[in-house]
Formats: C-alpha cells, structure tokens, sequence
C-alpha cells in the first residue's frame, strides 16, 4: 500500500477487466515442423485445446487518455550513469498516430533529423568534434507508441568538447527545425521513403516461425488484416499538412533534456530516483535559452536537407533467370582476373536469386600482425576508414547498401553488399575513400608506416 493505492489490487483489477479473448489477437503457423500435411482441423483442435481457457470477452477498441502530461516539459534533468560516457536525450510529445500508418509523419521527421549526409545535423556535429552519433525518431519500445501519445527522440552521443556544447547542440536542432519549417514538407522525399520500404518489403528475409507469428499477432492490433505483413513498410498516402502539424509539436515548450554523464552533476545538491538509486538532478530550463529555441535568428548555411538520392534501385532482374548458363562455370567461383596484384573471383548466384552483388575486397596487409604497434595502426585505420565509409556513401546505406569493413589476418576484408545497377557506382566511392587524404593522418601521427605503405602499394 502506497498513497492509499493498493498495488497488488489494481493488477488484479488490470488483469480482470483486460485480460480476455475480445482484446487480443492470435497467430498459428501450421504444417512447419510436426506434421507435413497439417490440416486445418489439427491446427484448430491445437487451438481449442491451449486457447480454450482464455476468459471470453468483447471486442473492443480500446482508448486511453492522460489526466495529466506524461512529463514536465520545459525541464532539464542530469543522470549519473554507471558507464564513463555522455548521452544527450531530446524528447517531445505526440499525440498518438497509430490511425496514419500509410502516411508515417513521424518516420519522415525521423529520416530528416536523423540524417547522416551532408547538411545533416549529424554531419554539422561530427565535423566540429562535439558527437560520434545520432539518432532520431520515434523508439520502437510500446512505452513509445501508446495511444495516449508518441515519444520522439533525438539522441546523440556527445565527445567531451560536445558536452561543453551542449545547449550549443540543442540550438542548431532548434536551426534544422525551423529550416524544416521555413522548405516545408518535400514529396519527393516521402516517394524516396515508399520506394525503399516497398523494396524492403519486396526482400525481406524469412524469419523464424516463433518470431514471425509473434510479429503478426501484434500487427494485428494496429492495422487490417490486409496490412499485417506490409503495414510498418507501406508510405502511400503524401500528407504534406499532416506533417506539418506533427512538426508543429517541436517547441521548446514541448521539449525534455535528459543529460546522461558522470560529468553533468556538479553540486551536492541532487535526488535519487527510488528503486536503483541513481542519481539526477532536475532543473527548470532558462527562458533566454528557450526563447533562443523558440524562433533561433539565424540558420547556419552548412545544414540543408538532403541531395535526392541516386541510390535506390529500380531494377530488380534476376541474371540467372535471364539467359543460359554453363553449369560447370556457375558450380564454382571462377578467377577472371590474374595479375601480380590482383586476383578476382566471380560466381554467379543461382540458389538465392536476389538482384544484388555481395563484393568482397581483401587487401594484403603485410606485417599488419607483426607487432602490438603495427596492431594497434591496423585497427585505428579500419576504424577510420568505416568513419569515412559512412561519411561518402551514408545515401547507399539509406538505400539499403551494405558495407563492413574488417581486419582478418593480416588482410583489411571490405564488403560491399549492393544492387546490380550501382556496383559501377560505388566502387569508385570505396576506392576514393581508401586513398583519402583524410586517412593518411596516421602517417602524421607516426614516423615508421609500414602497414600503410603495403596498403598502398597493394591498392
């Protein structure tokens, strides 16, 4: 008993009043493991048989609302981590947009603000060495999407310099806001969106039938039945006031900052939350700030929106279902470039018929192992070099382009998973990257570069 609340009670009162057949949903995926010829009328005796206790109950529809804000907006709060990092959590309020599934406002906001490319707020951080990472949209998590609201949020990993920065930070995404605003909304961006979630939909591989049929039954509860499977991927309907309104709800006014970091509490003076004893302080962000926010005077010229994306395929042929083949050149990969410095190897998929190239460089590091410093040069560089992957090719990630890159041995493995048409495309993008300017800090940083001259002379 706390507040005059008795806990055990209202779980026991949830349970009896919400826990029946009218409010939930149900999935069977038959004929996978037991029986081969699984009929229909086995399936329903397994369901009568588990299911059949479920409390009957009306179908309902069911809608909540809250008697009060979720949170205090217009706060700021400081949290003391257990790990040696800062976080920058920036949240805001919607109201719940379950009905607008075929419009996704919310993704398209989170595809703008969460943008890595030029222009992006990502990018602007990056290059000025205040975060490493940025993330936006709403989470995933059902404390995310209720239909009391939704929860949007832009997190960014902050460097020490950033943390300094920080409402510095917050004033440039109050910048992208109002440059969001000030373009309006863009159909040519939303038709980008449906594009490559019709592409995802189209290539989505299978899943585990537990989790396939657990997926379902949730999909249940927030589209048709028609849309069960396509409902998260679909962007069909432009709704260009829609967004705007949705926009409308990023005001200072709005907003709560949580700082996560060892560094953000300073005075003695703090609370501790009461089932872990963490930490935080709260305070009351200043009216100068939000004002600042509210309308900032100026954008910076450096953030834009994105340059339309040249990378979302259009042509899904299949080339081993478009001519014929020798057998005995298609069992095995085949090498149809010998040189000193070179060897390529090629085999043509016929088992999984994706319309998509699987490229795998391995570039000879000589020495790469030899000793702990030679080590430690190979992995800072792999590090740079995934930095400056995303940096150049971060539109081809967007458009569902794979790339890793992995010391193994003493060989740098790049992988470049891409469709058909944008092989020629990218290679170039990858071979610039390695040869970058940018990359070769580490000869600034270190008198003996052996590993980097063998990555030279084999590139």
């Amino acid at each position: 008993m706390e507040n005059g609340i008795n806990l055990r009670e209202q779980i026991l009162k949830w349970y009896r009043d919400y826990y029946h057949g009218g409010l939930m949903k149900l999935v069977v995926i038959g004929g996978v493991v037991v029986i081969a010829a699984e009929s229909l009328n086995i399936l329903e005796d397994l369901v009568v048989e588990l299911f059949s206790n479920v409390k009957k109950g009306p179908p309902e529809n069911l809608q909540f609302k809250a008697e009060r804000p979720i949170w205090k907006a217009g706060k700021l709060y400081r949290l003391e981590p257990v790990g040696d990092f800062h976080m920058l959590y920036l949240t805001w309020t919607l109201p719940c947009l379950h009905q607008h599934y075929l419009k996704k406002p919310a993704e398209y906001l989170a595809h703008l603000l969460g943008h890595e490319g030029w222009g992006s707020l990502h990018f602007y951080f990056k290059a000025r060495g205040w975060a490493t990472y940025l993330a936006a949209g709403v989470g995933s998590g059902c404390i995310y999407r209720t239909s009391v609201a939704y929860v949007f949020e832009v997190s960014i990993l902050l460097t020490d310099s950033g943390l300094e920065k920080m409402f510095d930070i917050i004033g440039i995404v109050y910048q992208y806001i109002k440059l969001l605003r000030q373009v309006s909304p863009q159909e040519w961006i939303f038709r980008e969106l449906q594009d490559i979630g019709n592409m995802e939909f189209k290539f989505t591989e299978e899943e585990h039938q537990n989790v396939y049929a657990s997926r379902l039954s949730e999909n249940l509860l927030l589209y048709p039945a028609e849309y069960i499977n396509y409902g998260s991927f679909a962007y069909e309907i432009w709704d260009e006031e829609l967004i705007e309104y949705v926009l409308g709800f990023f005001t200072p006014e709005n907003i709560r900052v949580d700082v996560v970091s060892k560094s953000s509490i300073k005075s003695e003076d703090f609370k501790c939350e009461p089932w872990f004893g963490s930490k935080y302080t709260e305070e009351d962000i200043s009216p100068s700030l939000m004002d600042l926010w509210k309308d900032p005077s100026e954008i910076d010229v450096s953030l834009h929106l994105p340059s339309k994306n040249e990378f979302i395929p259009c042509d899904f042929s299949i080339h081993s279902d478009n001519s014929c083949h020798d057998p005995a050149n298609i069992s095995s990969p085949r090498c149809i470039i010998d040189e000193p410095f070179m060897k390529l190897w090629y085999k043509l998929d016929t088992t999984f018929k994706l319309p998509r190239v699987n490229t795998y460089f391995h570039i000879s590091l000589k020495g790469g192992y030899a000793n702990l410093r030679n080590f430690v040069l190979m992995e800072l560089y792999g590090h740079l070099l995934r930095d400056e992957l995303n940096e150049n090719i971060y539109q081809a990630l967007v458009a569902k382009l794979e790339t890793s890159v992995t010391p193994v041995d003493e060989k740098l493995e790049i992988k470049v998973c891409v469709d058909n048409t944008f092989l020629v495309p990218a290679c170039p993008l990858l071979s610039d990257t390695l040869t970058d300017d940018k990359l070769h800090i580490l000869d600034e940083l270190y008198s003996q570069h052996d590993v980097l001259e063998s990555l030279t002379t084999c590139n």
